[in-house]
């Protein structure tokens, strides 16, 4: 079921349906996401349930820019390094993940099980809407992995997405991404940046934030 992701009634409608636990397909600048609640594990476990991903792959958790989302990080993470912070603040919102140390007893599903956890804020409007529509109903983040089933190509525009599960989930249209690849991830956590994933933030643009 594709939805206009400029519609506030959709973006709406599809905030209430991620606090009450289903799952909503939206755009970022990278990649189509499958969100759920991060903090419902229940409802991130249908996630994994949905595209066949080994429920030990983390997660990517999107947070909302502004106020909201330096709540939301506060919420998930411990606090960053410094290079995380200026990373954070060169290249948020955009298409970076950190990985940064989790808050014990937040978000355990979605990280994999792991003691870390991925954060990103995506630039682009519906996701943004949608990010802080959801804070304003005490959803502080999204888990959102590619809209696709697992070991497939991701999905760049809503067509994509709705061909990929077609049982009636409810896809914000939000218009082919621009970027088109997922983000760049760095490792937060071993005193140095760590590139984990190239993307379109390069490891140029990482050293040079960071002066490591």
């Amino acid at each position: 079921m594709i939805l206009d992701g400029r519609d506030p009634v959709a973006i709406s409608q599809a905030a209430d349906a991620l606090r009450a636990g289903e799952l909503v397909a939206f755009p970022t600048e990278t990649v189509y996401g499958l969100g759920a609640d991060a903090g419902q594990d229940d409802a991130v476990r249908g996630i994994f349930a949905a595209k066949g991903r080994p429920a030990d792959h983390p997660l990517i958790v999107h947070v909302a820019a502004g106020a909201a989302g330096t709540a939301a990080v506060a919420h998930f993470a411990q606090p960053l390094p410094a290079f995380a912070q200026a990373l954070a603040f060169a290249f948020w919102p955009g298409p970076l993940t950190l990985i940064v140390p989790r808050q014990h007893g937040v978000g355990a599903v979605a990280a994999g099980g792991q003691d870390t956890i991925g954060l990103r804020c995506p630039d682009h409007p519906v996701a943004q809407a949608l990010l802080i529509a959801c804070a304003e109903r005490g959803v502080m983040g999204l888990a959102g992995p590619s809209a696709n089933r697992f070991g497939r190509v991701s999905p760049t525009t809503a067509a994509h997405v709705a061909n990929e599960f077609p049982d009636g989930l409810r896809v914000l249209d939000g218009g082919p991404c621009e970027v088109g690849i997922e983000s760049t991830i760095v490792d937060c956590t071993r005193g140095v940046p760590v590139l984990l994933r190239p993307g379109a933030i390069t490891r140029d643009d990482i050293e040079r934030t960071c002066g490591q």
